[in-house]
C-alpha cells in the first residue's frame, strides 16, 4: 500500500510513518518544516519528505492519507484530498487497527515526562528480553529510533490527550485502548483545545474508562489532579508512586541530583539506582517505568539493573557538545513546571557554576500567554535567562520576566541571542537551550560562535 503522512515531520507522525515502513508499506510524506531528529530518521528509514503543502505532493495518488493534526480545512494538501476523494484517516486511528489491535499496550499519559517514562519503560521491557514495540514523541538514546514493531506482545505507547486531525476532536489516547495506563501528572496545557482544566480532567476521565478491570492504572500518588479523575469513577486496580505510603516509593536521594536513589516497593527490600539521569522529576519516572513493567511480570531488581544502562532521550536535557569549558545542553522543556524542573536538575548537578537559560516561548499555550505569571519563577535557578520573543506575541514578556528573581534578558532575534550568549559565557558555564522546536539550529551555532 502506498501510504502519505501529512505533518510527517511531528514525533508522532513521523514515529508512525516508521511504523508503516516496517510494516511494509511504500510511505511518503509532507511537512512545512523539517529538522532533526524526525527528518534524520525518516531520511534513514528511505522515506521521501516532501516541503511545503502543495496539492501536487499528492499526484502519486496513495492509497490511503494520514492526516496530522497540525492541519486543518484550507489547507492545500487537506483541501486536494476532500476534492479528489482520497482515503484518509487520523494517525491515532490508523494506529490502533494496524499496530495496537492485537497488542497488549502500555500507554504514558500525563502533561510532562511522558516521553522520558515511555522510553524507561520501552528499554526496561527489551533489557527483560520482552521485545517490545513502542512510539515514543522523542527519539529513546538506547534505541536510536521513535518507533518500532517490535517481536514481542508488549507495545508501549506515549499518549497524548491533544486533539487527533481536523475531523476528529478526540483526544488521541482514546484510540489506544492500554492494558495498563501510567499518569505521570495532569496540569493545564493545550490551550488552544481546551477551555480549561476541567476539560482536560474529563478527557483523562474518558481514557480511564477504556482500561479494562483486569489491567492496571499506575498514577503519581501526590497529584491532586489525578486523584479528581480518579474520583470520577474507576473500575481498574490502581497502584501510585511518589506518595508517601504509596506502593512505589523514591527514597532520600543519596546524590542531590538524583543520579543515584533507592526505589522502594512496599512488602520489598529496597532497590539502589545508580544511572546517568538527573533530577527528582526522573526519578519519579523511573519509578513510574519500573512500576509499569512489574504489571507485566519483570521483577523490579531487574528493571531497576535496566535502569543503569539507561542512556536517556535525545533532547532532554542532552549533553551536546562543549567549547572551551562552556557545556551546551539541548531540551524540549516549554511548559514552566518542566523549565523550573530541568533548570532545577542541573543546578543541584553543578552546585554553584553559572547557569545561562536560552528560551523559545514556542508552544501554543505559551504564546496564548496562559503561563506567562509562572514563567518567571520558572527560570530562578539560572544565573542568566535569554528568552526570544516570539513574532506577534500578544502579551508583554518584559514585564512577565519583571519578578524573576534571576537576571532575564528580552531579544528579538536569534543572532542577538548567539552575541549575548557568547559575550557572557566563560570558562565553567552552562548553557541550557530550551524549545519544542528547532529553534533555528541555535544549539550549533552557538556552539560554533563558541569555537
Amino acid at each position: 500500500m502506498k501510504i502519505h503522512v501529512l505533518g510527517i515531520c511531528g514525533t508522532f507522525m513521523g514515529g508512525l510513518a516508521l511504523l508503516a515502513r516496517e510494516l511494509g508499506h511504500t510511505v511518503s510524506g509532507t511537512d512545512a518544516n523539517t529538522y532533526p531528529p524526525m527528518s534524520l530518521l525518516l531520511e534513514q528509514a528511505g522515506i521521501r519528505v516532501l516541503e511545503g503543502y502543495a496539492a501536487s505532493n499528492l499526484d502519486e495518488q496513495p492509497d490511503l492519507v494520514v492526516i496530522g493534526n497540525a492541519l486543518s480545512r484550507g489547507n492545500p494538501c487537506v483541501e486536494h484530498v476532500l476534492n479528489a476523494g482520497l482515503p484518509y484517516i487520523s494517525g491515532p486511528q490508523w494506529l490502533r487497527e494496524e499496530v495496537l489491535g492485537n497488542r497488549q499496550v502500555l500507554a504514558v499519559a500525563g502533561t510532562h515526562g511522558k516521553s522520558t517514562t515511555a522510553s524507561i519503560l520501552a528499554w526496561i521491557l527489551d533489557f527483560a528480553g520482552r521485545q517490545p514495540g513502542f512510539l515514543i514523541g522523542a527519539v529513546p538514546r538506547n534505541f536510536g529510533v521513535s518507533a518500532r514493531l517490535g517481536t514481542g506482545d508488549p507495545f508501549v505507547i506515549e499518549a497524548d490527550e491533544y486533539d487527533c486531525a481536523f475531523f476528529d476532536k478526540r483526544a488521541k489516547f482514546l484510540h489506544y485502548r492500554p492494558k495498563t495506563l501510567i499518569i505521570n501528572n495532569i496540569e493545564f496545557d493545550h490551550a488552544d483545545i481546551f477551555a480549561d482544566l476541567a476539560a482536560i480532567r474529563r478527557e483523562f476521565h474518558h481514557l480511564i474508562r477504556t482500561v479494562p478491570g483486569s489491567g492496571r492504572i499506575i498514577c503519581n500518588g501526590a497529584d491532586p489532579e489525578i486523584a479528581k479523575v480518579l474520583s470520577m469513577g474507576c473500575w481498574t486496580p490502581v497502584q501510585h508512586f511518589g506518595a508517601d505510603g504509596a506502593e512505589w516509593q523514591i527514597l532520600p536521594a543519596a546524590s542531590p541530583d538524583h543520579s543515584g536513589f533507592s526505589l522502594r516497593q512496599a512488602g520489598a527490600a529496597d532497590i539502589e539506582v545508580h544511572w546517568d539521569q538527573l533530577g527528582h522529576h526522573n526519578a519519579l519516572n523511573a519509578a513510574a517505568a519500573v512500576a509499569g513493567a512489574h504489571a507485566l511480570g519483570v521483577d523490579p531488581v531487574v528493571a531497576c539493573a535496566a535502569l543503569g544502562q539507561f542512556r536517556g532521550v535525545q533532547r532532554r536535557l542532552q549533553l551536546i557538545g562543549t567549547r572551551h569549558g562552556i557545556t551546551v545542553y539541548d531540551d524540549f522543556a516549554h511548559h514552566p513546571t518542566a523549565i523550573q524542573a530541568t533548570l532545577d536538575a542541573l543546578r543541584r548537578h553543578v552546585g554553584s557554576a553559572r547557569i545561562i537559560a536560552i528560551l523559545e516561548p514556542r508552544s501554543n499555550t505559551m504564546k496564548l500567554g496562559v503561563h506567562a505569571r509562572e514563567l518567571a519563577p520558572s527560570l530562578q535557578a539560572a544565573d542568566l535567562a535569554l528568552v526570544l520573543r516570539p513574532p506577534n506575541l500578544g502579551w508583554d514578556l518584559e514585564q512577565a520576566l519583571a519578578g524573576a528573581g534571576t537576571r532575564c534578558e528580552v531579544l528579538d532575534r536569534i543572532d542577538d541571542i548567539l552575541t549575548r550568549a557568547t559575550a557572557y559565557c566563560r570558562a565553567g558555564d552552562h548553557v541550557l537551550i530550551m524549545s519544542n522546536g528547532g529553534f533555528g539550529g541555535i544549539h550549533q551555532r552557538l556552539l560554533d560562535a563558541l569555537q
